[in-house]
């Protein structure tokens, strides 16, 4: 007898108390799968000095409680090798993802049974293994581009009885065995990969965060339509780590901006705060897909405030704002225009009507991305790589 025999049990009634698990199936799901038993002997908790984060093992608190606790827990900082001398880590590279997150996406798929899926992104394992008790180990592959990370969630997954087919690659890469009826990804794109979409089965889903550094992680299901090209909408907020293919840049953002460059100044029409992301609105949404690799800086002072936009790749912009004015002053530096593009996705998203996000939809193909409001048929923009 150990302290988490009842845990998957106490993590059940939590998601279901919350009103994140309403899937009478997905919850048999829950209650069958230990989580602990997929969690690696240590885990990292950022500490008291940022951006460093603590390894704690299963002896600890921050272990043992929040196994069970509706947490997402970083199950490896750096891939796989702690930057810092102490054994700290600085960048999180792997999650056990938060449990309501995970059931959300997983009845988000809308199986009814004998259905095959491919998940992106093996991770733990722990996801993996509900999809297996849910569908069944035959109709269940997952793929995970670390190794170690892959070796870990097969050990763990067999001994907790689960014999699904683990593929060691880049999930943005197609896999043998597809057509899929389903794709699950647990990480984050902000260009989804093309494989994604002609590895659907006719009529299949696809069920992923979905962003962009500007908006955020948003998450999106797409169904096939059958002409290569899969349609849907922003069902809810979705933080996951990035492909490691289209990761953020690392550092802060002063590792990227020479404030004191000398740079070009001009003035602009467009209101400062309309620049500002990650605030789950439309906008931003538009801004952060048609501008892309865009990432913010704001620096306050009372009411007044300059908004830093920037690339990561030489280019840059900045506006102050100060409250009542007509128009303000911006400058830029670099040979992107980042500001002039910020205008113009900003206009885009006036002509669309201001839809918020709730209105807005994504269609996938192999070539391209197109956003569109309330109907495919009503495309925002024009279609991006």
């Amino acid at each position: 007898m150990t302290d988490f025999d009842d845990g998957p049990d106490r993590l059940a009634d939590l998601l279901v108390e919350a009103g994140a698990l309403t899937d009478p199936a997905w919850e048999a799901a829950v209650r069958a799968v230990p989580r602990h038993a997929f969690l690696p002997e240590t885990v990292w908790v950022r500490d008291d000095d940022p951006p460093w984060r603590s390894p704690y093992g299963p002896d600890t608190p921050e272990w043992r409680d929040a196994a069970y606790a509706d947490y997402a827990l970083v199950t490896q900082v750096d891939d796989g090798e702690s930057l810092g001398s102490d054994g700290r880590g600085m960048y999180p590279t792997s999650s056990a993802s938060q449990p309501s997150l995970v059931v959300r996406m997983l009845q988000a798929l809308n199986v009814t049974g004998g259905e095959t899926a491919l998940e992106i992104g093996t991770a733990t394992g722990y996801n993996c293994a509900l999809l297996c008790r849910r569908l069944g180990d035959k109709a269940v592959t997952s793929v995970e581009v670390d190794a170690a990370l892959a070796q870990q969630a097969r050990e763990k997954l067999s001994a907790a009885g689960y014999e699904p087919r683990l593929v060691v690659s880049d999930g943005a890469v197609p896999v043998e065995g597809g057509p899929f009826d389903r794709i699950l990804a647990t990480v984050a794109a902000k260009s989804i990969p093309a494989a994604w979409i002609t590895q659907l089965a006719p009529d299949g889903m696809l069920v992923t965060p979905w962003g962009s550094d500007h908006a955020g992680h948003w998450l999106v299901r797409l169904t096939a339509d059958g002409t290569g090209a899969a349609h849907g909408r922003i069902l809810d907020e979705a933080p996951f780590m990035w492909l490691r293919s289209q990761r953020s840049h690392f550092g802060t953002w002063r590792d990227h901006v020479d404030v004191d460059a000398p740079m070009q100044a001009g003035r602009t029409k467009l209101d400062p705060r309309a620049a500002l992301g990650a605030d789950g609105s439309g906008r931003a949404i538009v801004i952060g897909t048609l501008v892309p690799d865009l990432y913010q800086r704001v620096i306050r002072e009372g009411d007044e405030f300059t908004v830093w936009v920037y690339d990561a790749a030489g280019s840059w912009a900045a506006a102050d704002y100060v409250p009542g004015a007509s128009e303000w002053v911006q400058s830029r530096y670099g040979p992107r225009d980042i500001w002039a593009e910020i205008e113009a996705a900003y206009a885009v998203w006036e002509s669309a009507g201001r839809p918020e996000g709730d209105r807005i939809g994504l269609t996938v193909t192999a070539d391209e991305h197109r956003l569109w409001v309330d109907a495919p048929s009503r495309v925002i923009g024009e279609g991006l790589p």
